[in-house]
């Protein structure tokens, strides 16, 4: 099982594959999480981090709209990726390579926190996300919002299917099709992931590109108790049906924790 740098390092240069319309898929996302924050912290702009930022599909989207964004990212390969895509697109978006569990920013420093498309769940004990909650913590202010993204793993644990449904975006080269196989564990919570990408090869045949990872299937009582644990309150969910977004997010505010008299 390769690393989760190094899956995303592999994965760089075809993420945008996934959809059938990167940019169209941008622009929704940066919608629905703005109107999000926005809801909960007013018009802004917010300086907001995106702490899982991959190639930048939710970070450049939400610097499109307005905020300050800086992204962050586990793979090298995505962030240099990000970078060249937001500057492509107009738009200014700061990165760094940085592990999540250990955030390289100043304490306060952003008014929202950003965890999407599912990135926290490659941390697979709880004391892995637990140092990860309590880091974005840190480096949120007073009153700042965690926004996270995950599967709607309470019904798929349930269920431990073999795969995800696959699919297919157009590219000038033709068309591409993206699918998983899932191996899970014998606790029933994890699972090993093979993404698969036929990408069309000259000659009219495929092109068979194969990444692997691993991920822990967090329940949303897992999460939100997990959350409540590492210092934040006002725990909420959004359902996609609701929200508009692609995967359930959830949201919640830091607080400013007291130890009998003293405040920290």
């Amino acid at each position: 099982m390769s690393s989760v740098r190094d899956f995303y390092d592999a994965l760089a240069a075809d993420y945008h594959r996934i959809f059938p319309d990167w940019d169209a898929s941008m622009a929704r996302q940066a919608a629905v999480l703005d109107g999000v924050v926005r809801d909960r912290l007013g018009a802004g702009p917010h300086q907001v981090l995106d702490c899982s930022c991959g190639i930048g599909t939710q970070a450049i989207g939400l610097a499109g709209v307005g905020h300050q964004v800086i992204g962050s990212d586990l793979s090298p390969a995505a962030v240099a990726r990000a970078a060249v895509e937001a500057a492509a697109r107009g738009v200014r978006l700061p990165v760094t390579v940085a592990d999540m569990r250990a955030l390289p920013f100043r304490a306060a420093a952003f008014d929202v926190v950003v965890c999407a498309d599912n990135s926290l769940p490659h941390l697979l004990t709880a004391d892995d996300v637990r140092t990860a909650l309590v880091g974005m913590r840190r480096v949120l202010r007073d009153d700042g919002l965690l926004v996270l993204s995950i599967r709607d793993y309470d019904e798929i644990r349930a269920a431990r299917p073999p795969s995800a449904p696959p699919q297919v975006s157009t590219t000038a080269q033709g068309r591409v099709v993206t699918f998983q196989l899932w191996h899970w564990h014998e606790d029933g919570a994890r699972y090993d992931l093979e993404h698969f990408q036929l990408v069309p090869s000259e000659g009219g045949g495929w092109e068979v590109r194969v990444r692997r990872t691993a991920y822990w299937a967090l329940t949303r009582g897992e999460l939100s108790a997990a959350v409540a644990d590492a210092g934040f309150a006002e725990v909420s969910w959004h359902d996609p049906g609701d929200s508009g977004f692609y995967q359930p997010v959830l949201t919640a505010r830091r607080v400013r924790q007291t130890h009998g008299s003293r405040k920290i």
